[in-house]
């Protein structure tokens, strides 16, 4: 949040926190959905998210594992190791829960929820994408573990800074992946959005593949490594003015 208040501020924006009295719009927003969300209206932003069924929706090929859209009672009755989490707040912790019995019984059962098979990733990336392009990128965790990296993929620099030898041959790869899937599923996800991806590892197979994590709200994404003011492009598309909305964007507007 410091660094992208730096680069806005850089750019003559005005940067004020959420409980400041007397702010006023239009505004921009980067921070949490409950708070967004109250204030959308009178600061006269639009948030832009995906659908929450959207990775359920994916051809296995992007995904590289069964993900089903669901609600938390269903999760409740599952009776083997799954991996469930909330579509995109924090409700309850994202993890593999070995059964039901496990995820707190204090939501409202229609909560929703993705469930999905368990799967390793080796390296998992955060991708900030603008109009289906790759606007700047960073990994995040290895084997789970937050491990971040800075990754640039655009222009497509054969020793990006900072890049260790793994993540400069991921560049293409991740690159070649992002265009299949915007290609496929693109009109699918707002113009301005965070898709995570990972190297998921094949015990049946040797080496990796690509596969979707998951898509998230950039206004409530963290950078990690990424360059400060290319995120910052893909925030104030993903949560600006609403008088700035596209035609294209309506369907993918929070309310």
């Amino acid at each position: 949040m410091e660094l992208l208040a730096v680069e806005a501020a850089g750019r003559g924006i005005a940067v004020r926190a959420a409980e400041e009295p007397g702010l006023a719009g239009p505004a921009y927003w980067y921070g949490g959905p409950v708070a967004g969300a109250r204030l959308a209206n009178r600061l006269g932003f639009a948030l832009l998210e995906p659908d929450d069924g959207w990775l359920a929706e994916l051809p296995e090929e992007f995904t590289g594992r069964r993900v089903r859209a669901g609600t938390l009672a269903d999760a409740w009755a599952i009776e083997e190791p799954t991996f469930v989490k909330p579509p995109r707040d924090k409700s309850f912790p994202a993890a593999v829960y070995t059964d039901g019995s496990r995820l707190t019984p204090a939501l409202d059962p229609t909560t929703p929820v993705l469930l999905s098979d368990v799967v390793t990733f080796a390296a998992e990336y955060r991708l900030f994408l603008l109009d289906g392009r790759i606007a700047t990128a960073s990994r995040y965790a290895v084997f789970g573990r937050l491990d971040p990296a800075p990754l640039d993929p655009a222009p497509l620099d054969p020793s990006p800074l900072g890049a260790d030898r793994a993540d400069r041959a991921a560049v293409a790869e991740i690159t070649e992946f992002t265009d299949r899937l915007m290609a496929a599923a693109g009109r699918t996800l707002p113009s301005a959005v965070v898709v995570d991806v990972g190297q998921l590892l094949d015990p049946y197979r040797p080496g990796h593949r690509w596969a979707v994590v998951e898509a998230n709200m950039a206004w409530f994404s963290h950078a990690y490594a990424a360059d400060p003011a290319r995120v910052l492009d893909v925030v104030l598309r993903a949560a600006g003015p609403r008088a700035h909305l596209r035609q294209r964007d309506l369907a993918f507007e929070r309310h």
